[in-house]
């Protein structure tokens, strides 16, 4: 049975059957019991870039265009070590990095990571700083 994203919203409740966890353990099978156990961990509770292509598609068919681009770039990054997110985080803040810096991690998140959409989102960011003099060592124009 194909996915319908404007019929099968909620997932959990309409469609757990597409829904899993990082390890492949089913919706149904997380439970307090589960997670007591050591059956179900940490990373378990994590959405897969799969539930969360869905609900990305889900958003755009509700009209919600902007919560659908993050949901998509949310799905690129799942696979991002939580130390090079913070990383890009620190790196998007104003002032902090170089046009250089930031093109290097747009470069990185396509070459290592597969996620042109969000190296599109630093790009983006780049020059939106370049023109309101935010990147690091630049003042904003008077």
């Amino acid at each position: 049975m194909g996915f319908d994203p404007s019929a099968d919203y909620p997932l959990g409740q309409q469609r757990p059957d597409l829904v899993s966890t990082p390890s492949g353990h089913s919706l149904e099978e997380i439970t307090l019991e589960a997670v007591r156990s050591g059956l179900i961990g940490a990373d378990d509770l994590r959405a897969t870039p799969e539930t969360l292509r869905r609900q990305s598609q889900v958003a755009l068919a509700a009209g919600r265009e902007p919560l659908a681009d993050n949901l998509a770039r949310a799905a690129e990054l799942a696979g991002v070590p939580a130390t090079s997110i913070l990383e890009i985080y620190t790196a998007l803040r104003p002032n902090r990095s170089s046009a250089d810096e930031l093109e290097d991690w747009a470069r990185r998140l396509e070459a290592e990571w597969e996620a042109p959409l969000t190296a599109a989102f630093v790009r983006e960011a780049k020059d939106v700083y370049a023109r309101r003099g935010l990147l690091a060592g630049e003042r904003a124009p008077v």
